[in-house]
């Protein structure tokens, strides 16, 4: 069970997981201490599973986002397992879910070039005996960035 103060540690440490016990205590009002046993604990209970940097995709050559729905010809779970392995090998994939619906799966995308996602959908996806059918959109302007969880 968490509380207010615990809502609002999260929340900060969500938009700066680098903040210091002191600058997360100033900015909740709580004293560095206090504000350091709080996110240790957090952390331990599981509510905090990750702390990660934002690379800028650009500056290191990544240009082409895309979404990619993957629809399968075969259900069985042998063909899904292997999918799944596939899709851990794939660097370019950076978020995989399966849905509802008309696709199985949506994929994330990060590709260095347009060559380079045809390359990973004719090459990767297309050949693989458990998909049916592909279908990508290229994402042309991202207007919001993940900017964390609704707390």
């Amino acid at each position: 069970m968490i509380d207010e103060t615990d809502t609002r540690i999260l929340a900060a440490i969500q938009e700066n997981a680098l903040l210091t016990a002191q600058e997360l205590g100033a900015r909740i009002n709580l004293s560095p201490s206090q504000a350091a046993r709080r996110r240790v604990r957090l952390e331990a209970e599981g509510y905090v599973t990750a702390a990660v940097a934002r690379v800028d995709p650009a500056k290191v050559g990544l240009n082409v986002q895309a979404f990619i729905q993957v629809q399968m010809a075969t259900h069985a779970p042998e063909q899904a397992k292997a999918f799944a392995r596939l899709i851990a090998t794939l660097p370019e994939v950076v978020n995989a879910w399966t849905l509802t619906g008309e696709a199985d799966y949506l994929l994330r995308i990060w590709c260095a070039d347009l060559a380079a996602l045809n390359r990973l959908i004719h090459e990767r996806l297309l050949p693989h005996p458990a998909v049916s059918r592909v279908q990508s959109q290229i994402v042309m302007d991202q207007l919001k960035s993940f900017a964390g969880l609704p707390l």
